[in-house]
């Protein structure tokens, strides 16, 4: 699905393009829009006979009774109507369609899990006009928070007052194609491979345009101390203009899935992560099913591997295609699923798509879950095999639908001696779900990247050879229900909260930039505040914030709550 950044009009949902480069998008001119007012239906009259003219007072009062008591059922029924429980709009709402300012926009990440309204929406189209826009705002300390393709779970790069945007001054990069190099250097993103090290590592020199100095590029030899910190920013040191990377040559990878159990994992982990330039374990809750995910350079001297599948495509799904007919029968709402006409056929959507499609039927149920569960360890059982392609092709990965996640990285020993910290956190991550029955979708993502010299790395360490793990759960958003994601968003951040408290101190977890939440309680904000200077130079980080941006147009809500300035700063 298209994980592009969402910029819409809030109340048509029409996509704007950008027509002036230092303005504010300009929305086209909106639809007609029916008048709120008007009367739901035509006026009819009760008789087409005269109508008498009252005598008496006491017969004015009498029909003025029976008019109101007409009136008064009518709207009681329209209002109580009972809807069917599948109807996804609300009861009517006086003025619900009132329009709003023509100018107003929403942005929101591609989750659908934050979003802002804003009317200032920048895309410069090159340095120079990017250079005016942020002198211009500073001076007026007008925020412009600089966003990128709004990938991030946790919308760290929305910004109410406003946002600026490089698209059209990018070169696209990584396995996310949708993915822009200023958002996933400054959020600290990562690949898997324990060999290789997030891609802020890759970064070995930057031009950042600052509201306080201007524009100023620094690296490694050119003041170390502000690089090493500015290459994971969090965009509240400077819009990241240019960044030079170190690369090597596009390859041809061939990629081996196969299905694997923790037992096994154990006996063979330290040579998986030595023997293989990229690996991850998909874990399934509720079963002892791990996929195992390795991709290496295509060899030169033998080529790709030789393979024929076991099963087909169609084969391999067809035990979850059955599951959801099984489904629909359980709910007992097959009749009207054949019936819709824009239901697509399940014999032409993805493992994925299957997926939420279950979900959506209960996804709280946690015998649902588990059935669900079993249904994927047992489609990847008959998916094994090879895939050969290019790096950019083979790397890029369908991870499914909207959803909440919360990704922790933590260290792992090296790649000598793994100190097998990274599978027991798994082991009891995966009891602490049977065990407060959690229903927790699959999978459990576990990937590895070698350590990063960036202070406010997740995976930041001055050991040369430590390794590090990132795992993340999940709970999928399958429903355009407000109520049903309310209802996921309450119980995803109760899993959350059951792994925070049993593991994080426990195995020194922190989580990633891109996924960290702002807790709306006051004393567990001030926690995670201290949580976080424990672990990354915050009075450096918010130093270096004053003397860039000391106006503060570059931050956001986000940033201001995980790092609060002070005099003394």
């Amino acid at each position: 699905m298209s994980r592009a950044l969402s910029l819409r009009r809030s109340l048509l949902h029409l996509h704007h393009h950008r027509t002036n480069p230092l303005s504010p998008t300009t929305p086209p001119p909106p639809k007609p829009i029916q008048n709120p007012f008007a009367p739901l239906y035509p006026t009819r009259k009760f008789c087409t006979s005269p109508t008498p003219i009252p005598s008496t007072n006491s017969e004015v009062r009498k029909y003025i009774g029976y008019t109101a008591l007409v009136i008064f059922c009518g709207a009681a029924t329209y209002y109580s109507f009972p809807f069917p429980g599948n109807a996804k709009h609300k009861k009517a709402q006086l003025f619900r369609y009132a329009p709003l300012p023509e100018d107003l926009h929403t942005v929101s990440n591609w989750s659908g899990t934050h979003e802002v309204q804003t009317r200032n929406f920048y895309q410069p189209e090159n340095i120079e006009q990017l250079e005016k826009l942020v002198k211009e705002n500073n001076e007026k300390k007008a925020r412009i928070r600089p966003v990128g393709s709004g990938l991030s779970p946790n919308g760290i790069g929305l910004a109410r007052s406003g946002m600026v945007n490089l698209a059209l001054m990018d070169k696209n990069f990584a396995s996310i194609r949708e993915q822009q190099i200023g958002g996933i250097v400054q959020v600290g993103a990562h690949g898997t491979g324990a060999r290789l090290p997030p891609i802020d590592e890759q970064v070995v020199s930057m031009k950042l345009v600052t509201p306080a100095k201007g524009t100023i590029e620094i690296s490694k030899e050119k003041d170390p101390e502000l690089f090493y910190l500015a290459r994971v920013g969090l965009g509240g040191l400077g819009v990241v203009a240019e960044v030079t990377l170190q690369c090597v040559e596009r390859q041809e990878l061939v990629e081996h899935t196969f299905i694997s159990n923790m037992k096994d994992i154990k006996k063979n982990h330290k040579k998986l992560l030595s023997e293989n330039k990229h690996v991850k374990y998909l874990h399934i809750p509720y079963t002892d099913a791990v996929v195992v995910v390795t991709c290496n350079p295509v060899s030169k001297w033998k080529g790709p591997p030789k393979y024929k599948p076991k099963y087909t495509t169609n084969e391999a799904l067809q035990h979850v295609r059955d599951l959801y007919k099984e489904s629909l029968e359980t709910y007992r709402i097959a009749a009207a699923k054949s019936s819709d006409d824009n239901e697509p056929d399940i014999n032409e959507i993805s493992f994925t798509e299957l997926r939420d499609k279950l979900l959506a039927l209960d996804p709280l149920s946690r015998d649902h879950v588990v059935k669900i569960n079993r249904a994927e360890a047992e489609f990847w059982a008959k998916s094994e095999g090879y895939r050969v392609g290019w790096s950019d092709e083979i790397l890029g990965f369908d991870c499914g639908g909207q959803q909440w996640v919360s990704e922790n990285c933590f260290p792992a020993g090296t790649l000598a001696k793994p100190s097998l910290k990274d599978l027991e956190f798994i082991e009891k991550l995966k009891q602490l779900i049977e065990k407060e029955e959690i229903p927790a979708p699959s999978p459990i993502e576990q990937r590895w990247t070698a350590r990063s010299q960036s202070s406010m790395s997740p995976a930041s360490s001055s050991a040369e050879d430590d390794i590090f793990s990132w795992v993340g759960i999940i709970m999928y958003l399958p429903t355009t229900d407000a109520r049903q994601r309310k209802e996921i968003t309450e119980e995803f951040f109760h899993y959350r909260h059951l792994t925070q408290a049993e593991l994080w101190d426990k195995y020194s977890a922190y989580e990633h930039w891109a996924k960290i939440e702002v807790p709306k309680d006051k004393d567990v904000l001030a926690a995670l505040q201290e949580r976080l200077r424990r672990r990354f130079p915050v009075d450096a980080y918010n130093k270096a914030r004053k003397e860039l941006d000391p106006n503060r147009i570059l931050s956001n809500n986000m940033l201001e709550k995980l790092f609060p300035l002070s005099e003394t700063n």
